[in-house]
């Protein structure tokens, strides 16, 4: 497995007020289509903002808007943490489609 690859986890897996970048979604059919519809792309910043008292869904800010997911759907997309806060979530993204 490439070194890069190591530290990728589940989206649902990032702490909260922690940022992620996504390198893969593993969604597919009708689900993927809605997660690229919503800017869940390669590159895209992904901050998990806040978690239902009950645990699920918990809030991300991807690129400035707030998107509630379930824990179910968080575990499709793979997200590397990033260490230091730093972009708005607009950088240039890769479609994984």
């Amino acid at each position: 497995m490439p070194k890069e690859f190591l530290d990728v986890i589940p989206l649902s897996q990032l702490p909260i007020g922690k940022k992620g970048m996504v390198v893969d979604l593993l969604a597919e059919g009708l689900i993927r289509h809605r997660m690229l519809d919503l800017g869940i792309l390669r590159n895209t910043i992904i901050e998990a903002k806040r978690r239902s008292p009950a645990g699920d869904p918990t809030a991300y800010e991807i690129r400035g808007t707030i998107i509630g997911l379930r824990k179910e759907d968080a575990c499709l997309i793979r997200v590397k943490p990033l260490e230091e806060s730093g972009g708005n979530g607009n950088e240039e993204s890769t479609s994984i489609s």
